[in-house]
């Protein structure tokens, strides 16, 4: 074969081989969905309507519409809190039950299996609230798996739950993510919860925020219920429940008294 008989013969087979290969890979795209195509279908861009997301809310907490539940504050899970001092977490669960009680929220307390390692609940809350619905589980580690629990969130005709609890990852992400599957608005008390780790509490912050819970702290929950300082009964009984809870702020406190008796 001549020079140019091999330079015409390859100068049709490349094509003709790359034609046909093409046209392969087009029959299998045509003939089953590519990745692409599900994941735009997945997506929404396909045509296709994605599931609804639940999205954080800009509600305010209201002393009408919020109940508190206090979740697993056993005093032998209180020993795997880690990611935060034992006086600064035990200081924290305490103000937030004040708050609770403070502005008259209804308050559930429970337990899980605290006739095993985890312990009884921490008795300052049992002395707290001698009168609250008290939910001993035999063994759901869910709360929201146990009917007593969800009846008693329920006949509080509360629509927006203020949760805090031991561990944080388990105890309090299970039954928030299973109270937002129902429709209620959650807001997680993130230093009134505990865990292992700060890694481990990040994690479950973000999967619970992800979800649609709200995260805040026991302070900004006292704030938010209160509203106004002239409301309800004052200043005064919200300045000491400060007082008593934040060193810094009792500072505060006797400072100002002293500045206004000269």
């Amino acid at each position: 074969m001549t020079l140019t008989a091999r330079i015409a013969s390859r100068s049709w087979t490349i094509p003709a081989v790359s034609s046909l290969a093409a046209a392969a890979l087009l029959s299998a795209f045509l003939a089953a969905e590519p990745p692409v195509g599900r994941a735009l279908a997945q997506s929404g861009a396909a045509g296709t309507t994605p599931a609804p997301r639940p999205a954080n809310s800009r509600a305010r907490l209201s002393t009408d519409q919020a109940v508190l539940l206090l979740v697993d504050h056993q005093t032998g899970l209180l020993s795997l809190v880690q990611d935060y001092g034992p006086d600064e977490f035990k200081n924290n669960v305490l103000a937030l039950a004040a708050t609770g009680k403070l502005f008259k929220l209804p308050t559930i307390l429970t337990t899980s299996a605290e006739a095993g390692p985890n312990g009884p609940l921490l008795p300052d809350l049992r002395q707290m609230f001698p009168d609250a619905p008290y939910i001993a589980r035999p063994g759901q580690i869910n709360a929201w798996d146990n009917e007593d629990f969800v009846k008693a969130v329920k006949a509080t005709g509360r629509k927006q739950i203020i949760i805090a609890g031991v561990v944080t990852d388990v105890c309090v992400a299970f039954p928030v993510l299973s109270a937002l599957d129902e429709g209620f608005e959650v807001f997680v008390v993130a230093d009134a919860s505990g865990t292992f780790n700060p890694a481990v509490r990040d994690a479950a912050i973000t999967r619970m925020a992800h979800a649609g819970a709200i995260i805040t702290n026991w302070f900004a929950v006292a704030c938010e219920l209160k509203r106004d300082w002239r409301s309800g009964d004052g200043p005064v009984p919200l300045a000491e429940l400060f007082g008593h809870h934040i060193p810094a702020y009792k500072n505060l406190m006797v400072s100002h008294q002293a500045q206004t008796k000269k």
